[in-house]
């Protein structure tokens, strides 16, 4: 099976200005990405930015890396000038790990770029876990799904979903018994066919992916299938603030890594 991983970094964060170049375990956060996706089945891994500090620091340790536009208004749309560059043909597959995600599993890498294959009416691949507490469905900064009986997603959402009518009315501390299994967390990761690239970028963003502030939900606006499995392995957090970055340094300074 052969796919493509590209990692996009940018410089700027509102929370961690610089993230992809804060040092874990004597490291660039996005080198730790960088090997990790390398042991995935990837036939290449190159890096995506538009910094050249970045770029500069990738280069030294031996990554291929594109410099893209500044002004590209989602990580699919980086995604898509990568595949441009290199020519790669439109039923190539291409997995988006993102670079702030240091601890991620080669395994679901792979999963996700297989899940697409097998997938022959998707043009995205993406993963789910199970939601662990009514917590998680009520916070908006995690995302939720809902799939139909081939695991194609109905629709992602901020907002609590499904909504069990009858058990929240009794009682919205804990997620219904008989439900549980309805409850999915999206985890970021994304495979695509290049051919779906070049839509994405030629579509207007639709009014439900502005108000959700999700960008799948474009995809979903035109008719195309996102298959959605459940990971094989965790998909650990990645880092969004400064007490993520801690932790992750402890994880990966007690390993050896």
């Amino acid at each position: 099976m052969s796919f493509h991983v590209v990692i996009p970094a940018r410089y700027g964060s509102s929370r961690l200005p610089g993230k992809p170049l804060l040092s874990i375990a004597g490291k660039p956060m996005v080198a730790h990405v960088y090997e990790r996706a390398l042991q995935s089945g990837a036939s290449d891994v190159v890096v995506a930015t538009d910094d050249e500090r970045i770029q500069a620091v990738m280069r030294d340790l031996g990554a291929p890396v594109v410099m893209t536009r500044s002004d590209h208004p989602s990580g699919t749309d980086r995604l898509q000038e990568v595949a441009a560059h290199f020519g790669w043909a439109d039923d190539e597959i291409v997995v988006n790990v993102q670079g702030d995600e240091p601890l991620i599993p080669p395994a679901v890498i792979n999963q996700v770029a297989d899940n697409l294959r097998q997938a022959d009416a998707a043009g995205i691949a993406t993963l789910a876990e199970p939601l662990e507490n009514a917590e998680q469905l009520f916070n908006p900064n995690i995302v939720k799904l809902v799939r139909d009986h081939d695991g194609h997603a109905m629709y992602f959402s901020r907002a609590p979903m499904p909504w069990a009518r009858d058990a929240f009315a009794r009682n919205r501390a804990e997620l219904p018994p008989e439900a549980v299994s309805l409850y999915l967390r999206h985890l970021g990761i994304y495979a695509y066919r290049v051919g779906f690239l070049h839509d994405y970028v030629s579509w207007p963003p639709a009014l439900i992916e502005q108000v959700e502030a999700l960008e799948q939900l474009r995809a979903l606006y035109r008719g195309v299938r996102i298959h959605v499995d459940i990971a094989d392995v965790a998909l650990p957090p990645g880092v969004d603030t400064a007490e993520d970055l801690e932790r992750v340094r402890r994880l990966l300074e007690a390993s050896g890594a």
